[in-house]
């Protein structure tokens, strides 16, 4: 079917896609702004989650999203969009995507987005669930100035035919589109009969044709009941493969969220269609990050996002009304070292940082050193901190009378705490006990430890020694602006600058 021939089909789009831009256009004014972000990514109105096609377009960073505009609850599906040069400053665009079909009747569910011919094509799964019957199929569609969308009338391109003994047409969701080579790929999710993770690979000439080429990965039942949102990349020799297992089980420090994110490092046979796994490991040791995606821009960097909340948590927006849930994350900048993935910030935000306060060199000795009024709802901080002689501190960030994130590090056992439990509205889930902090090992690097700390009004993403990172939400109440740091033994303050990102 050629593009030119759908005209018409595409024009059976065009009502529900009005429909929901116009519910924002006329929404957003009545949005409650107390815990809006200023830099990271957010509907204008109504529910976001994964990030879907974040890809670079014509000198633009694209970045589309799940999208319910009409309730700040999860909803039929649509992709919302937004677009940056820069990956901080956001612009947002018309819905790009909303379930008119009859296999996407209940949501165009996570996909991803790929250049071809100077057209940008979203691949995308088409979610039909009703009378009993649940079908996931995968569906193309394409634009050719990255903002209005025409749905391939050929869908689904990838269905049952494809996936015979593979896999359940239930659970086939989240493609993540590429190209090596001649052929075009794409990572789908799925999982075995059992109940375990499996990765499928297919293959394509065109991105209409596809064919099933292996099981890429599968996972035992230690791993989780389902493995969504794939994606594989290339970078530094080694290839890598993330995703986000459900109900994956606790490894020490690792796995605590009902639903996880997963890194597997090791190498691709591309002819069997076979990953073959070095190490595997948790991506953020946060309580706030799900399901990232990634994407590879002119510079060769391969830069991440992710979905800044959690499932099955109640989220203080919607309870109070406020018009808005969900948030995506700062993009950070993916590299591999001693087969681990670590990540760091976009360098293009610290050209945004003007530092406000700094100082070097400041002991505390069984003490408390505090600063008043420093955690604006726009913060970066960024300490050096020499533990040698230090049996563990706490910091206590955005503290009030009653509040705060409490930050805490205990030097004998190397272990790393963040706790939101006293941060403001309660932020509650499924997990028994109930999870308020997640802790994970860090040596420090000749007796430092780095901390790189971006808030952004109801987000905290900490950065670890260059290696490590831990993202949360949190909503004050009392909306506290001190800093204190309390040393048990003696803590020197090497460094501490504190900016605002603009």
């Amino acid at each position: 079917m050629t593009i030119s021939n759908q005209e018409e089909y595409y024009n059976e789009t065009i009502e529900l896609i009005k429909k929901a831009n116009e519910y924002i256009s006329d929404g957003k004014a009545n949005v409650n702004q107390e815990y809006r972000n200023n830099y990271h990514v957010m509907a204008p109105v109504g529910w976001i989650n994964d990030p879907n096609g974040f890809v670079y377009y014509k000198g633009e960073y694209h970045l589309f999203y799940q999208h319910y505009p009409y309730d700040t609850v999860w909803g039929p599906m649509h992709w919302g969009h937004v677009k940056s040069k820069d990956l901080v400053h956001w612009e947002h665009m018309p819905v790009a995507l909303a379930p008119t079909e009859e296999y996407e009747l209940d949501g165009c569910f996570s996909g991803s987005a790929i250049e071809k011919d100077g057209k940008l094509y979203l691949m995308y799964t088409g979610h039909y669930e009703r009378a009993g019957t649940k079908r996931e199929v995968q569906c193309i569609a394409y634009s050719e100035d990255g903002i209005y969308f025409q749905k391939y009338k050929g869908n689904p391109v990838i269905s049952e035919n494809e996936i015979k003994g593979s896999a359940s047409i239930e659970d086939f969701r989240d493609p993540k589109v590429f190209k090596k080579g001649d052929l075009y790929y794409s990572v789908v999710a799925s999982k075995t009969k059992d109940e375990r993770g499996r990765i499928l690979l297919f293959s394509s000439k065109d991105l209409f044709n596809w064919s099933f080429k292996s099981v890429l990965l599968e996972g035992n039942k230690e791993q989780g009941i389902m493995w969504e949102c794939p994606d594989l990349f290339n970078i530094d020799d080694k290839d890598v493969l993330i995703m986000s297992p459900i109900e994956i089980q606790k490894n020490k420090y690792e796995f605590y969220n009902i639903n996880s994110t997963a890194v597997f490092i090791g190498n691709v046979d591309w002819q069997t269609g076979k990953f073959k796994v070095e190490n595997y490991h948790e991506i953020d040791y946060g309580l706030d990050f799900y399901a990232p995606q990634t994407c590879i821009d002119e510079k060769n960097r391969r830069i991440m996002v992710a979905w800044m909340q959690m499932w099955k948590r109640n989220m203080p927006t919607n309870d109070l009304k406020h018009g808005w849930a969900g948030s995506m994350t700062l993009p950070r900048e993916l590299h591999v070292k001693n087969n681990r993935l670590v990540q760091s910030p976009i360098y293009d935000i610290y050209e945004l940082i003007k530092i406000d306060t700094a100082f070097q060199e400041k002991n505390i000795q069984d003490d408390t050193l505090k600063f008043e009024n420093i955690c604006d709802e726009n913060s970066y901080f960024k300490l050096k901190l020499d533990v040698e002689k230090t049996d563990d501190f706490q910091i206590r960030f955005a503290k009030s009378e009653n509040e705060f994130i409490l930050i805490s590090y205990d030097v004998k056992e190397e272990v790393f705490t963040v706790n939101r439990e006293k941060s403001g509205h309660k932020i509650t889930g499924v997990e028994k006990p109930q999870l308020f902090e997640r802790s994970l090992s860090v040596i420090p690097n000749n007796n430092l430890l780095i901390l790189e700390i971006f808030r952004d009004t109801s987000s905290l993403e900490l950065f670890i020694n260059k290696q490590f990172t831990v993202t949360d939400t949190f909503f004050p109440i009392e909306k506290g602006k001190d800093l204190e740091i309390t040393a048990k033994g003696k803590l020197i303050v090497k460094l501490l600058e504190k900016g605002n990102v603009h």
